[in-house]
């Protein structure tokens, strides 16, 4: 299961929040079912970031939601009112060779 929460962040609180997203990700990797997650931010529109997670499944996600609360309280006002929970539907593993269609040389 997926997680993304997205965030509009004024940039004069942009490092305060990469340090607050840290720490609720690091509350999120101490609860049964995380796999892994990230912090991220726009390319294109650098006052937008997010928080992505992924889970054993979206039970896991619920309850770990109730433990990082109050971490995530202070920035409850920057989240956009979206969904966050995605269902896994199609995955291409990664890994040192993804993506390569074979040797293309002459």
């Amino acid at each position: 299961m997926l997680a993304i929460i997205r965030f509009t962040v004024p940039e004069d609180r942009a490092p305060a929040f990469a340090e607050d997203a840290g720490g609720i990700l690091d509350t999120f990797a101490a609860q049964p079912g995380y796999l892994r997650g990230r912090v991220g931010r726009s390319v294109d529109e650098p006052g937008v970031w997010a928080l992505v997670s992924e889970w054993e499944g979206a039970g896991f996600y619920r309850r770990a939601l109730s433990a990082a609360r109050m971490a995530m309280y202070p920035l409850m006002t920057l989240m956009l009112n979206e969904p966050s929970a995605f269902e896994e539907v199609y995955a291409v593993p990664g890994g040192e060779n993804a993506g390569e269609k074979g040797d293309e040389s002459p």
